[in-house]
């Protein structure tokens, strides 16, 4: 093809891009649409993102992950008197599952007591293991 209707298909090509129609800012890509819609809420709207005061008696922190490889997060719970989880927080660097999964863990640890198992936080947020 000569160099004029390589020039002419590139300028055709841009000019469908610029008029492509844009999704709805509520429509889900293709992959989002792979995410259980819980999964998909939690990523978008995370709840109890931040820090509990580290130096409280009842407040327990953990810590999982490395930068150089991936995912990073911090959890931190706030126990009662009797070890019952009243309060949880966390900060996640990394994926959207990671995000949501952080997310929803914090929600769903809140009145039980230690130890939990992951696969119950998997069931949960209807993970693969």
């Amino acid at each position: 093809m000569a160099a004029a209707g390589v020039g002419r298909l590139r300028r055709a090509a841009s000019a469908l891009l610029l008029r492509a129609p844009r999704l709805p800012a509520r429509e889900l890509s293709a992959p989002a649409r792979l995410y259980h819609k819980k999964v998909v809420d939690h990523y978008e709207n995370p709840r109890n993102v931040g820090s509990l005061d580290k130096t409280s008696k009842n407040v327990g922190t953990g810590l999982v992950g490395a930068p150089a490889c991936g995912d990073v997060m911090k959890l931190q719970i706030q126990v009662d008197e009797k070890g019952k989880i009243v309060d949880a927080r966390f900060k996640t660097f990394g994926c959207g599952s990671a995000i949501a999964s952080s997310s929803l863990a914090t929600e769903w640890v809140k009145g039980k007591t230690p130890p939990i198992r992951l696969a119950l936080v998997q069931e949960k947020m209807r993970l693969p293991p």
